[in-house]
């Protein structure tokens, strides 16, 4: 396939073994990878800090700053192990979910959380192995939970339960996810996934530990219980970012909704200013074909259209035989529906919005680029707050976000539309503009005559601290002492 033009909507992709080697990590990241998603899940601790590594050491040699985004565990409940590995059950078959870590068979089986026992009721659904099989709870017992089953099928080792009737009391971190919350806050990871949310306290309380261990990760909350959604205005505003995991989503509510609430998520993200990533079997098919399904290339640029940030693949470049080629097919389907059009719609004013300066800055952004015909707009920013307020309206240019912070380019990595620049800090006017006229055209971004807009606004107005907005035309010298375009910028 021929190499595709770079595109606005960014990229995550799983690592896991087929792509934890130099040899597959630099080709993805050339290939358009913005952020690689370490999944805790799966992996030892050693093989995610040798994948950090890797990971850093491409990005710094391409000059391509790439983000990295831990997924904790969360509070998974799962059954333990089956005589047999498995048994099968048909509709009708009785079976009894026990508090005691016994070896399960057809009649009885145990799981590892002892809140189900506590909180599931009569009448409520559990759902095995992704929804496969499932059952209905019969009766509360002293041992556990009698049910039976109204889907048959087979029953494995270590399957994961779903309830999406019980508004289950499980604490949000697990100790494995408070260790490796640990460890992502000082290996310096710059985004960590929180499963399973149920209310914005659980993003919260992952923030405090992140404040406590000094660790600078976004929190990234992804929405896949049925109980998210009825918090989900509160989770985003709590959150960084949002991810939309349609998997486990799919099993707790009806699939046939899934489509809509993807939809709504990205609608409410975008209103809030927080970037949306739209996850789970995109290019499912691509695990072990070297093409997709038309339907998976539809339901790629639907979530585009939707107004998604960032699209992932997990297990197409976590385990699948054509890593690379999967994330080429996403950036080949991202370009093509870019270019088509999406949804510029602005945005409609949230109810919550925080208006202050940047906010007033961002938006005048975009009319003012328009109007000049501007060939491109810079951003200066600190935190990347900015550059993230610039990127909900969806700019028809590029949007040059430039920041003295290194783990701030790897930050904005995530925000559609966002081309991260790190560059010295300069203060005064004439410093700031002649430094964003030479990078524009040393890179081939601007040239002599072009029309260029540059933003800058603090989170707040202060004496002396105040946004602003200034329109330039580049000059004709511009171009003196530029030695030529990076290949990895052209």
């Amino acid at each position: 396939m021929p190499e595709a033009p770079a595109t606005r909507t960014k990229i995550v992709a799983t690592l896991g073994p087929a792509s934890s080697t130099a040899e597959v990590i630099e080709p993805l990241l050339r290939a358009g990878v913005n952020v690689v998603r370490l999944n805790f899940s799966h992996g030892t601790r050693p093989a995610h800090a040798r994948v950090l590594e890797t990971v850093r050491a491409a990005s710094q040699r391409l000059g391509l700053p790439v983000a990295v985004m831990g997924d904790l565990c969360g509070p998974k409940i799962r059954l333990l192990e089956i005589e047999g590995g498995a048994v099968d059950v048909e509709p009708g078959h009785e079976l009894r979910i026990v508090r005691e870590p016994v070896l399960g068979n057809a009649k009885r089986v145990a799981a590892n959380r002892p809140e189900l026992f506590e909180d599931a009721e009569a009448g409520q659904r559990i759902l095995i192995d992704d929804g496969a099989v499932r059952f209905h709870v019969v009766a509360k017992e002293p041992g556990g939970l009698l049910c039976r089953c109204y889907v048959g099928g087979r029953i494995g080792s270590r399957k994961g339960l779903n309830l999406p009737d019980t508004d289950l009391s499980v604490p949000a971190l697990t100790d494995k996810d408070l260790d490796d919350a640990r460890w992502a806050a000082a290996a310096g990871l710059d985004y960590l996934a929180l499963s399973f949310v149920r209310r914005a306290e659980d993003v919260q309380s992952l923030r405090q530990r992140l404040d406590a261990d000094r660790g600078e990760c976004h929190i990234v909350a992804k929405i896949e219980t049925r109980h998210a959604l009825d918090h989900l205005d509160d989770i985003i505003e709590a959150a960084d970012a949002v991810l939309v995991a349609r998997g486990d989503l799919g099993v707790e509510v009806d699939v046939a909704t899934v489509p809509r609430l993807q939809k709504d998520m990205t609608r409410r993200c975008r209103q809030a200013a927080k970037p949306v990533i739209v996850a789970t079997q995109m290019l499912q098919s691509m695990v072990e074909s070297p093409t997709p399904t038309r339907a998976e290339v539809s339901d790629v640029a639907n979530a585009i259209y939707d107004g998604a940030d960032a699209v992932m693949l997990s297990a197409e470049t976590a385990v699948g035989r054509f890593p690379v080629r999967a994330v080429e097919m996403m950036r080949h389907i991202a370009a093509e529906t870019e270019a088509f059009g999406g949804d510029d719609t602005p945005p409609a004013a949230s109810s919550r919005r925080n208006t202050d300066v940047a906010c007033a800055v961002a938006r005048s952004l975009e009319s003012i680029a328009d109007d000049v015909n501007a060939k491109v707009v810079v951003v200066r920013t600190r935190s990347g707050r900015m550059a993230r307020l610039v990127s909900k309206h969806r700019l028809a240019r590029p949007v040059i976000a430039v920041t003295p912070a290194e783990h701030v380019t790897r930050r904005m990595a995530l925000y559609f539309g966002v081309v991260p620049v790190l560059a010295e800090q300069c203060h005064g006017l004439e410093a700031q503009i002649a430094q964003v006229e030479h990078m524009l055209a040393e890179r081939g971004w601007a040239g002599p005559g072009d029309l260029i807009v540059i933003g800058r606004g603090p989170s707040t107005v202060a004496a002396g601290n105040s946004g602003s907005v200034t329109i330039h035309a580049i000059a004709k010298n511009a171009m003196e002492g530029v030695r030529g375009v990076p290949r990895e910028l052209q």
